[in-house]
């Protein structure tokens, strides 16, 4: 079946329709069973972050993935339809190996994608939905990022999301070994900021996470303590730094609660950056005086530091993906061809055992072998040549294109007859 991608990112859409799309992490490997189910889609991987949510998978109905998507987020069509891609083959395959070696992120030539892109694959072969086509794409996908990697400079001087957020509370405060750093959340993104914040020796390190024994194990390394989700409200005035981004599929810091901690504050100054999409942070929190809040996407300008030099590493990149992008056509191509050649041995096995058999019995009533022998050869030749001499006695209107196909199918050399 034909293979598509469907999308929709932080190109083509802003922050508030991304996370109306979002996939939360648990419930991945049902909407994988859910799609494949009833749609006419064949194979399904979902990768959904904080900056796209994709669907890739093969079906004779592109249609139905952006219906589903739109159905199972209880969102009407036409809401989403303005912002989603569909890459057809060649695109799908082309956008597929971008995405994995950094080129299409907000933060260009990062590494997180990567990792994000395996997980979505494990998620899929969980599920039973990733077949021989997706698992080869991601395959080749990962080998194309490495390469890439490997031979061009695109992860050069990335300005990841964690190290923007400290230049931006940098700005907001003198020293942030003055401060008290809140992460919530105890992910990847939240072990980067940790790390990036801990270089600047903050006053107080506090994780709060939904299991107590995840968030004090990453608490550990950064001479932190850690806390339950259900504390915040309690301990949320106390933190000058607010750096969230958990899975919640709806927010975990209301605008009430953050009321109540800028007044005992006596209205202090809070820096809080919401990396969770959907939202942990409720967006009329970043409309209080005393309140400085940053989504993802207001991260944008700082991450694209450094950018002019790695523009170059680009063009590179993109030669190395064209070059990958035919090759796995290619492979595509000859899967076309793969029953033909099954078929073509089945049947050419069941003349050859029926010949022998033939063959055998004469040999058991005591014929001459010789004669047997050149019988035998005889009719299994005339066997595997009937059907094309038949096709090429009957051909219409490819009269002229069947002989030549013949001729390289069989590797026979006779241009001087063929047209000439």
């Amino acid at each position: 079946m034909p293979l598509f991608t469907l999308g929709i990112n932080h190109h083509t859409a802003p922050l508030s329709v991304r996370e109306q799309v979002a996939f939360h992490a648990e419930r991945v490997h049902q909407a994988l069973t859910d799609l494949t189910r009833g749609n006419s889609v064949q194979e399904a991987a979902i990768l959904s972050t904080c900056n796209r949510t994709e669907v890739y998978f093969a079906t004779d109905v592109p249609e139905a993935a952006s219906q589903w998507l739109a159905d199972y987020h209880r969102l009407a069509r036409h809401e989403i339809e303005p912002y989603l891609y569909t890459y057809p083959e060649r695109d799908a395959v082309r956008h597929a190996f971008r995405v994995a070696s950094g080129l299409d992120s907000m933060v260009l030539g990062e590494p997180q994608i990567l990792g994000q892109m395996k997980e979505a694959v494990r998620v899929a072969e969980e599920a039973g939905t990733l077949g021989t086509t997706l698992h080869k794409l991601f395959q080749h996908s990962f080998a194309v990022a490495k390469d890439v990697r490997s031979t061009t400079a695109i992860g050069v001087n990335v300005v990841s999301m964690a190290a923007a957020a400290v230049r931006l509370a940098e700005r907001i405060f003198e020293r942030i070994s003055d401060q008290k750093l809140l992460l919530i959340g105890a992910g990847e993104m939240i072990e980067l900021c940790a790390r990036h914040f801990a270089v600047q020796r903050p006053k107080q390190v506090l994780i709060a996470n939904r299991t107590v024994e995840r968030g004090q194990s990453l608490a550990d390394r950064f001479g932190g303590t850690a806390i339950r989700l259900e504390e915040l409200g309690e301990r949320l005035s106390q933190f000058d730094i607010i750096i969230s981004c958990t899975a919640s599929p709806l927010p975990i810091i209301g605008l009430g609660m953050v009321e109540r901690a800028i007044k005992m504050r006596r209205h202090r100054p809070m820096f809080m950056v919401d990396l969770a999409v959907p939202r942990d942070i409720e967006i009329e929190v970043g409309e209080m005086d005393d309140v400085f809040l940053y989504t993802v996407d207001d991260l944008a300008q700082l991450v694209a530091s450094g950018l002019e030099s790695r523009q170059a590493a680009v063009v590179d990149a993109e030669a190395i993906i064209a070059e990958r992008v035919d090759g796995f056509l290619r492979w595509l191509a000859t899967r076309g061809t793969v029953p033909v050649i099954r078929a073509l041995r089945d049947a050419t096995e069941r003349s050859r055992r029926h010949e022998m058999e033939h063959a055998l019995k004469l040999l058991a009533k005591g014929d001459d072998p010789a004669r047997v022998l050149e019988q035998f050869s005889l009719r299994l030749t005339n066997k595997f040549l009937h059907a094309p001499t038949q096709a090429l006695s009957h051909a219409a209107g490819d009269r002229d294109d069947l002989p030549l196909l013949a001729a390289q199918l069989f590797h026979l050399h006779v241009d001087s007859h063929l047209g000439k």
